[in-house]
């Protein structure tokens, strides 16, 4: 291919900026080279480097490139060759379609000196496509009165190629009827039309086929052939007529679907063919064409799709029928929506306060509304209201716009506020909608901790351990955040012997009461502490609560024993029982004392052990030793027992006491038993001494004493006067077998000698026992002076020793 130059002048740019940067090189000329359509890859297009004047040497640095303009590089340059080659198959009809002159454009860049060179390649066409038609096959129906000249257009056949191998002749067969008129329009496109040379009878001829062809002018020449067939009609005279101009329907856009709205109706006197009529729809906009169907026999209009009234109230619809030969009618259907209350109120907040403080002032306004309806008349009267419970109100501003106010004062108590607005048109039945609005209230410090109870009761046992929580609790604010934070104290206490913090704290975030030691029942029982919450507002507010504590007594203390006291070997002393006791007499009585309370204090006496099980009985609660039944000779003189005092608490704590009996009717006969113990012999002797001695001195001092009585009876007047009485122990400490406290009251028996100056009034009285604190035993001895000796052994001993 040989290239044609073509020259353009060259510019050249200087830009000095007190340096010369660079010198571009404008274009110097423009290279065209033309190949023909199909060329198959890597085709030869043109020597590039010799058409531009290129060393070979350039290209082999590849300083040379190709620039294209934004479509599919179909071309390349060969570095070694300086060749211009294609690298694809080109299609003109892909590239240009049906332009005439097809080019390819680009540019080649001479990167050293930035110079570039235009490339125009331009495709021609070849003859590669064959005339075409639409369809291979087209049927016409023409009625036999149709007039000599009449023109029937036929599909146009199509050829992707231009110039002269594109179509240029079309051909129709031979016939008697028909003869072909070729029209050439714009771009040098041409098409066919049939003419009606000879008028048709379709009883001489029903039925023509004819074949159409179209011819290209290319080399080798290339066709495309179509047949036509032409059915004869007979004769259709009279065309259709519609029993109205105009049908009018009104439906409600709530019908369902399947509903007929209106049935058109035509007639034709025609028989046959020419009398069956088709309906259809000649005019009808796309929306409408998706809601009506019309059934092409029948003329029923029925719904396919959904009315609205509010997208359109009026659908007109142009409708044809047209008869087997071809002969039509036109009407025009008019369809009227009818508006139902389909529509709900659409309720849209415009203006919102999510939150205000509670001491907002009535009429504060907190939201803006707006209210729509898309139905009409009364279905799109719309009312609004809002629950009568809340403090807000509902007022009309605007046409369409309400404002949500505050109608009296709010209260924070009520953190906040769900408040339902409701709008209901006047449709029947009505549509309503609800939108709710969640109004926070703001928070002021106006309420202070309340507890949940006026006062609080707690139970604690004794012996806790320290550190325990004992009790807790609750107070409770309502107010938000801050304010309703609370705090807890302990203010004051009924116990002021010790520091409150030593004995009770509290958690000031829970509530929580700690014992900060172990409480004893016996040492207190109860106490009462004052507590304050107060919350985080400012200022402060606080309430107080008293809680009372009680504390729940254990089973901590044994019995202690009274009575009688015990010796170092945890026995009791001797107790002298005389032999001539009946059954049921009082031997003595054990007295103990329970530290704890209640049921824990409850003691019960119990018999362990005895010398002789069927002489002696002890009560269960008073703890009294009583002889079961009288002594008898075989009996031993000298009697064990041992008893168990218990209390009634879980588990059980209990004390014993071992007690030493003796039957004998004077101490003298008794001494010798209570000499005679078991065990280390030396106590005894010294209780033997002590005994003889304190009798000793008994007798000395009474004999001291009547002595001294006498005189002064003689010195008193005739009026009998009271000389003296002396409160004395009858025994002394030191006698043996008496134990050493028995001035303490183990012995429970004091004497008062009393002296008169008659001696009729002379008398030695043993007073009631004098025991202290401690139980005391009943009983009591009265005798005369002169029978001190042996009424006071026997006095001594049967008063329970």
């Amino acid at each position: 291919w040989k290239p044609i130059p073509f020259s353009f002048p060259k510019f050249f740019l200087f830009l000095f900026c007190f340096l010369m940067i660079t010198v571009w090189e404008a274009v110097s000329g423009q290279i065209r080279y033309s190949i023909p359509e199909e060329t198959h890859k890597g085709s030869f297009v043109g020597n590039i480097a010799k058409d531009l004047g290129l060393e070979l040497k350039e290209f082999s640095d590849r300083r040379v490139r190709i620039v294209a303009r934004g479509r599919s590089q179909y071309f390349a340059l060969n570095f070694k060759s300086g060749h211009l080659y294609t690298t694809d198959r080109i299609d003109r009809e892909e590239i240009c379609g049906r332009i005439e002159i097809c080019l390819i454009k680009f540019e080649v860049l001479r990167e050293d000196k930035a110079t570039l060179f235009p490339v125009e390649v331009e495709i021609t066409d070849i003859n590669d496509n064959a005339p075409g038609f639409q369809s291979d096959k087209l049927e016409l129906k023409i009625s036999e009165t149709t007039a000599a000249g009449t023109r029937i257009s036929l599909q146009q056949s199509r050829d992707p190629d231009v110039g002269i191998n594109s179509i240029q002749i079309y051909h129709l067969s031979n016939n008697t009827h028909f003869s072909l008129d070729v029209q050439t329009i714009t771009d040098n496109v041409k098409y066919a039309e049939l003419v009606l040379e000879k008028s048709l009878d379709r009883e001489e001829q029903a039925v023509h086929d004819l074949i159409l062809t179209a011819t290209d002018g290319g080399d080798p020449v290339k066709s495309g052939t179509a047949q036509i067939r032409i059915i004869v009609l007979d004769a259709n005279d009279n065309a259709p007529v519609f029993t109205e101009a105009i049908y009018t329907a009104s439906v409600l856009e709530n019908v369902p679907k399947g509903s007929t709205v209106v049935s058109v109706k035509a007639t034709d006197p025609d028989e046959g063919v020419n009398k069956e009529l088709k309906y259809s729809f000649r005019s009808i906009v796309e929306k409408a064409s998706q809601i009506f169907h019309l059934d092409s026999r029948t003329g029923e209009v029925t719904v396919v799709g959904n009315l609205d009234f509010e997208e359109s109230a009026v659908y007109e619809i142009e409708v044809q029928a047209h008869d087997g030969g071809g002969l039509f009618d036109r009407s025009k259907i008019v369809i009227l929506v009818s508006d139902v209350n389909d529509n709900a109120p659409e309720l849209t907040i415009t203006s919102l306060l999510n939150s205000i403080p509670e001491d907002s002032p009535p009429g504060t306004v907190i939201a803006l509304l707006n209210v729509q309806d898309l139905d009409s008349g009364e279905n799109g009267e719309v009312t609004c209201s809002v629950a009568s419970n809340l403090p807000f109100q509902l007022r009309k501003s605007l046409d369409n716009y309400y404002s949500l106010v505050t109608d009296r004062a709010l209260d924070r108590e009520t953190p906040e506020y769900n408040i339902t607005i409701t709008a209901t048109d006047k449709g029947s039945p009505p549509l309503s909608t609800q939108k709710t609005i969640l109004l926070q209230i703001s928070d002021i410090n106006d309420n202070a901790p309340v507890f949940e109870n006026p006062s609080y009761t707690a139970y604690v046992p004794e012996n806790n351990p320290s550190g325990a929580s004992i009790f807790s609790v609750k107070a409770s604010d309502r107010d938000l955040d801050r304010n309703a934070r609370v705090t807890y104290s302990i203010l004051s206490s009924n116990l002021e012997e010790v520091p409150l913090s030593s004995y009770i704290s509290i958690n000031s975030q829970t509530g929580a009461i700690y014992a900060q030691r172990s409480f004893d029942y016996e040492q207190f029982r109860e106490f009462e502490v004052q507590v304050k919450a107060q919350d985080g507002g400012s200022p402060p507010l606080s309430s107080n609560v008293t809680v009372r504590v009680f504390i729940l007594d254990q089973n901590d203390n044994a019995p202690r024993i009274l009575y009688p006291s015990v010796g170092a070997d945890g026995s009791a002393l001797f107790e002298m029982v005389p032999r001539s006791a009946e059954a049921g007499y009082l031997v003595t009585k054990v007295v103990a004392v329970d530290a704890d309370s209640g049921h824990n204090a409850w003691l019960s006496y119990h018999l362990l052990h005895a010398t002789e099980p069927t002489l002696f009985s002890m009560g269960l609660h008073t703890g009294e030793i009583r002889t079961a039944r009288a002594f008898a000779d075989r009996d031993a003189v000298k009697h064990r027992l041992v008893t168990l005092v218990k209390d009634n608490g879980q588990p059980p704590l209990s004390a014993t006491v071992t007690l030493n009996l003796v039957f004998a009717e004077n101490f003298q006969e008794a001494l010798p038993e209570m000499s005679d113990q078991s065990g280390d012999s030396t106590p005894q002797t010294d209780l033997q001494f002590y005994l003889v001695l304190a009798l000793a001195l008994i007798s000395i001092l009474f004999l001291l004493t009547m002595t001294l009585a006498i005189v002064m009876k003689l010195r008193s007047s005739r009026k009998p006067k009271l000389l003296q009485c002396f409160d004395r122990d009858p025994f002394s400490k030191t006698i043996p077998t008496f134990p050493p406290n028995f001035g303490d009251g183990t012995l429970p028996y004091s004497y008062q000698l009393c002296l008169s100056s008659e001696s009729k009034k002379n008398e030695f009285s043993f007073l009631k026992p004098n025991l202290g604190k401690e139980r005391q035993l009943p009983g009591s001895c009265r005798f005369s002076a002169p029978m001190l000796d042996t009424q006071l052994l026997r006095g001594s001993a049967s008063a329970g020793l």
